[in-house]
């Protein structure tokens, strides 16, 4: 079926533009100064006592309570998230509260934060192939794989991420540097669970949320070839969750209502479409640092039960987007332990077998 486009879906493209472009430099580190940064990622592991380690790996990871992050996930490596924020500069501050939401419930900010230019997020603006490729430099030097949060534009480069992985641009891709910000001269990466060489093309995500991709930001250039395939998951990902909400004009098909705005999995990816209720925002549902303060909020958040068409809270004050955190912070979890349980255990099964 021909998609169509409200009438005015150009004229918010030229507002998007208009409105102040949330791209912003990626400043290099020269090689001198990126190589000790680059010894520390690689270096983590090694501060976790063998008791920690154990108490890690009794974790569930579908059931990872408020005590569980304080108590035994305090101090531990964490993969990277790689935020993506959208287009325009409002845009990229919610995202960025979101990261500080993060980092408040326990996250290590490091492993949000870009050591480099000391910023949460980057800008959708940048191209694709430097997404997968930092992805794969972070799985490899922090042995976890990296998840990524997109924000309206940002959720269409996941998706460019996902299908570079699936091999439908070629079957090679450049490691990127997260330091230097430059393509490196390979194409491979050393597996941190076997030891073994492996290409970037391939690779998997555990994690990716998409908030808010579609509308009116499919007219935009940038996005021209995203037309046909943005709905579409490539199996390249574990777990995929897409957020929409209604009377979303900049970044819901059919503002934001209807099975349009729905992502489908191409094969095995676990997909989750998820309705935000009314009211919600596309700007403001990140900006969550308003709920810190809130013992009932976060009490919600950790016994969110992830639903399709969830249900805010009442009776708590201002929870706009608390449902949005609860998910995200619930996948976020689940899969911070799945990583850290499986670098464990290739860990260990390297040491028996010398």
């Amino acid at each position: 079926m021909k998609r169509r486009f409200f009438p005015t879906a150009a004229v918010l493209a030229a507002m998007l533009l208009a409105a102040g472009c949330a791209k912003f430099d990626l400043t290099p580190l020269a090689p001198a100064e990126a190589a000790p940064i680059e010894q520390q990622v690689g270096g983590q592991l090694g501060k976790m006592s063998r008791e920690q380690e154990s108490r890690i790996l009794s974790l569930n990871p579908e059931r990872v309570t408020e005590s569980d992050v304080r108590n035994v996930l305090a101090g531990a490596p964490a993969p990277q998230i790689i935020n993506i924020h959208g287009g325009i500069r409002n845009v990229q501050e919610r995202l960025k509260d979101f990261s500080k939401f993060l980092v408040a419930l326990g996250y290590p900010e490091d492993s949000i934060r870009l050591r480099s230019t000391g910023e949460y997020t980057i800008s959708c603006y940048y191209d694709a192939e430097l997404f997968a490729g930092i992805a794969a430099w972070f799985y490899e030097h922090k042995g976890m794989r990296p998840m990524i949060l997109g924000h309206s534009q940002g959720g269409f480069q996941a998706i460019k991420v996902l299908q570079l992985y699936a091999g439908q641009s070629g079957d090679r891709l450049a490691v990127w540097s997260p330091l230097t910000w430059k393509p490196e001269e390979r194409t491979e990466i050393t597996d941190p669970l076997s030891g073994k060489k492996r290409p970037v093309v391939g690779l998997t995500i555990p994690y990716i949320g998409s908030l808010g991709a579609g509308g009116a930001a499919r007219v935009l250039p940038n996005q021209w070839d995203m037309i046909l395939s943005l709905r579409t998951v490539p199996n390249t990902v574990e777990e995929f969750t897409g957020f929409y909400l209604g009377f979303d004009v900049l970044g819901g098909d059919y503002l934001g209502f209807g099975p349009s705005n729905h992502f489908k999995s191409s094969g095995h990816a676990n997909v989750r479409n998820v309705e935000l209720p009314l009211g919600s925002s596309h700007a403001h549902t990140p900006e969550l640092t308003k709920l810190l303060g809130n013992r009932p909020a976060i009490d919600f958040i950790y016994n969110y039960v992830p639903n399709e068409h969830p249900v805010e809270p009442t009776g708590m004050g201002d929870v706009k987007g608390i449902c949005f955190g609860a998910d995200v912070w619930k996948s976020v979890r689940r899969h911070w332990v799945i990583e850290l349980q499986r670098l464990i255990r290739a860990r260990r099964a390297t040491s028996h077998g010398r």
